[in-house]
Order: structure tokens, then sequence, then C-alpha cells
């Protein structure tokens, strides 16, 4: 196997994404903590007994965000008609929760990741000991954001719901000015819940051709059938929308996915991963050849008795399971030869028989 393009490769503390590894599961908790702490806690471990690689949560103040002139969304207005800062000031993550999120995901064994939506956000959570961070769609139009997550040293996911190839191009030159070299891209589609049909998956593999860095999937939809079916067509990396109860109030918990779906996601996705294999025709595989190529396929069999010295006529032959005789497509070879033993009848015909 050739050694893998480094350009198309990427770690996450030690962890690598792309070249064939396993696909990097993100549990995007978010604000689904609700300013919970023992929730945010029980959402880490929820995550992390799913199997996932990360955990991930958003660090934001909705008056740094929004300007108070800015139109309330539909989807947030379903949600509380106060204005959308005042809104996400409510929702923000207390920040000197950090270290102790961070410290809890370790305890666990899973990877602590956020997206930070301003610069000082980005120093907290250098300090906090962030594993990675992510650039949220909407902000990779934030070249100075972008730049100070990129300084921070830390390896960066940068999402690209509704960007546009040149826009890509911007932010990638912004974070590698800045000194970053871990890099990844996510498909995205910026709408919640996302339908199915705005996914465009295969714009994965245009992205990892075009920028040459690991890609995969940020996951709006409802279920999971779209993020396995991005790890059919070759997702580096996910992230899902994780809560432990849809019905709890706030804007991201209704499509979000619950602790039994993520196992479920995380056990389709490790068989995909395992089922999609190296793409070679190589014959039957070790566990088809144990038994089922030897007595399931088909060889020429004697139809009736063929005694020995006798030469062999075609209506003496037959084609029928077992496979261990000789292969149909020589059943022509055999007719006119002289069977060296006693042939009995329905007995598998071997070369050394004639």
């Amino acid at each position: 196997m050739d050694a893998p393009d480094p350009a198309a490769t990427m770690q996450i503390a030690g962890r690598l994404l792309g070249a064939g590894a396993p696909a990097y599961v993100i549990a995007e908790i978010g604000s689904n903590h609700n300013r919970d702490l023992g929730l945010a806690r029980e959402l880490i471990d929820s995550a992390a007994d799913a199997g996932v690689d990360a955990v991930k949560f958003q660090v934001f103040s909705g008056s740094c965000l929004y300007s108070t002139k800015t139109p309330s969304f539909r989807y947030l207005s379903e949600v509380s008609a106060k204005p959308t800062a005042q809104l996400l000031d409510e929702l923000a993550l207390p920040r000197d929760w950090l270290g102790e999120l961070a410290e809890h995901a370790r305890e666990r064994g899973v990877h602590f990741l956020a997206s930070p939506f301003d610069a000082q956000a980005v120093d907290q959570l250098r300090d906090a000991g962030a594993d990675a961070l992510k650039i949220a769609s909407f902000e990779i139009v934030d070249l100075e954001l972008i730049a100070a997550a990129a300084a921070s040293g830390l390896p960066l996911i940068l999402s690209c719901g509704m960007a546009s190839y040149g826009e890509i191009e911007d932010a990638l030159a912004a974070a590698r000015g800045a000194g970053c070299t871990q890099l990844a891209l996510l498909r995205c589609a910026s709408l919640y819940p996302a339908p199915a049909a705005t996914m465009n998956l295969r714009a994965m593999e245009t992205m990892r051709r075009a920028f040459g860095v690991p890609v995969g999937l940020s996951d709006h939809t409802t279920g999971i059938a779209v993020a396995l079916g991005a790890c059919g067509v070759g997702m580096d990396l996910l992230e899902k929308h994780f809560t432990l109860d849809r019905t709890l109030p706030g804007p991201d918990h209704s499509f979000a996915i619950e602790p039994e779906e993520l196992r479920e996601l995380l056990a389709g996705i490790r068989a995909i991963e395992s089922a999609l294999g190296n793409g070679r025709l190589e014959g039957p595989s070790d566990a088809e050849a144990e038994e089922m190529y030897r007595l399931a396929r088909r060889s020429v069999i004697a139809a009736r008795a063929i005694p020995a010295g006798s030469p062999i006529a075609r209506e003496q032959l037959t084609v029928k399971r077992p496979g261990y005789g000789i292969a149909p497509k020589d059943i022509d070879r055999l007719v006119g030869r002289v069977a060296r033993v006693d042939i009995e009848a329905d007995e598998p015909i071997t070369w050394e028989k004639v």
C-alpha cells in the first residue's frame, strides 16, 4: 500500500485522520447542556460510553455574535420570542466550566473540542487544554478569528456550510498563514434540521481533491441515515449533534440524536468501514474459502457410474454442487478421456480420476 499523502492527513492528540484511518466521530454537545454542569458532564459520559472519539462544545456570547439589529431566525423564533443575542447569552456555556469539562473528557478517554466564536474564547480553550478547535460554518468568512484559532497551535477543523470554493481557499490560507498545519474541512448544510436532499455528500470528495486535507461531514439532518451514507462515500470525520433527550428545551435538541442512536451510529460506521474493503477482486475471502467455495459452487459430477478403463462420454457428465471437482468450463475437455478408477454415479470428478 502506498504511503499516505501527508497533505491529506491530520492528527488530533496523536489520532490520525484521513488516509483510510477510521472515521473520527465527534459528539456535538453544543449548547445542549442547558447551562447545567451536571448535564454537561452526563453528556460527556454518555458520548464516551457510545464510543466517540471526541465531544465538542461551543464558546460564545450573544452580544459578541449578533448586532441588536439582527432580524429573528425562524428556527429560533419557534424556541423563544427573545432577541437572538439575548437568547444566545442565556444558552451560552459558562466559560469557567471549560477546565473541568476538558478534564472530565480526558478522564473518560475522549478528546475535548470546542468552537470558539471570539478571540478570547480561543485563548480560554487553549489554556483549558482543548485538543482541537472547530470554526463554525457561519464564521468561515471571519478570517481574523480563523487566524487567531490557527495561531493557538491547536489542530483546526473548518466547517464549510454555504461556503464557495473561494471562501474555503481564503479560510485555509488564513489558517496556514497563521502557522496551522493540522487542518480538516467539513461539508455542511447550514439548516436546522437539514433536509437530506441538501447534503450533497459527493462534495466531500470534491473538497478532498481540491484542497488536499481530510474531509468529513457536519450533519444537521435528523436520524443517522445520512451520516451512515457519508461513511459509505468516504468521510474522514463526522460531527453529529447529540442530546440525552430531544424533548428538552433549547434550539438544538430537536434534531440531535439520543444515546441509543449514537451507539447505533458508531456501530454502523465501524461495520461500513469494515465492509468497504480494499476494492480489489481477489476471489474468495478466507471465510468463504473455508466452506462455501468448496461446497456451494458447481463442478463436473458423474451423471452415472463410469467404469475404470472406459472412455468418458458427454452424457455421463453433469454439473452440480459441490465445487471441488473439475470446473464446469472444462467439461468438454473430459469427453473421450479414459477413467483411471471406477467413478460412482453422483461423484465429483477430479483430474486425478481420468
